[in-house]
């Protein structure tokens, strides 16, 4: 195991190497430049998208999707749960449209917008989720979030995240040292969202799901995949 984490960090420091002078893309220009591909691309998640749909509760109802993009996760949970009424927010106008245009006959709410600043109501929703989407972000812009989607479920709801995690606190510090490097040298604020990954180990970010109020947190982790990790957190 040791060995094996000692490659893949001197994989990760040589990757941070060689791509530091690659200019950092805003998070929705990012994600427009790939719509056509993004499909394609994700299909190496499919066993997390099927283990998403299975746990949502079925009393679901109303579903909140934060960074929803074209709606992969929706296709399980719809297998499942083929009414419920599902809100979806996006920054990428082209996500959304694809997204609209795969569930025409489903009950859709979707929202073009950032999720840290649209509201998303009080007691609203029986579930939120979402997928692939926070590893983006620091601590203190992620427990905003959390804290909102705290707020928007109804008692007994819950919280299903499926995102990256940092192996260790030295990866996650490293990530985190390179954001800051790359962002000072183009002069770029925190508040410029930019697709760079600086996921939190998993302690802090079952940490951060706990200080936003939620009572009850499990995790589950789907085969090797060290790097990834499905998180449920209850209200």
């Amino acid at each position: 195991m040791e060995k094996e984490y000692e490659e893949y960090l001197e994989e990760l420091k040589s990757w941070l190497e060689e791509t530091r002078d690659t200019k950092l893309e805003s998070m929705d220009q990012f994600f427009e430049e790939r719509v056509e591909t993004y499909d394609e691309h994700m299909e190496s998640w499919d066993k997390y998208y099927k283990v998403m749909g299975k746990l949502i509760p079925k009393n679901t109802k109303e579903l909140l999707d934060i960074g929803c993009g074209t709606g992969l996760e929706l296709e399980e949970i719809f297998k499942h749960l083929p009414a419920i009424r599902v809100t979806g927010i996006d920054l990428a106008k082209s996500m959304l449209d694809k997204l609209e245009n795969k569930y025409k006959d489903k009950n859709t709410e979707l929202i073009c917008g950032d999720y840290f600043t649209t509201e998303f109501g009080e007691g609203c929703f029986d579930t939120a989720i979402s997928f692939q989407t926070l590893h983006h972000f620091r601590p203190e812009k992620k427990i905003e979030v959390f804290r909102k989607l705290y707020s928007s479920l109804k008692n007994g709801g819950c919280y299903i995240e499926c995102d990256y995690i940092a192996r260790t606190q030295e990866i996650e510090d490293l990530l985190f040292l390179e954001s800051d490097i790359r962002r000072e040298k183009e002069k770029l604020s925190e508040e410029y969202f930019v697709h760079f990954d600086t996921p939190l180990t998993l302690e802090h970010e079952i940490e951060l799901i706990k200080k936003a109020g939620f009572e009850k947190v499990e995790f589950f982790n789907e085969g090797e995949d060290k790097n990834t990790v499905l998180i449920v957190a209850w209200k």
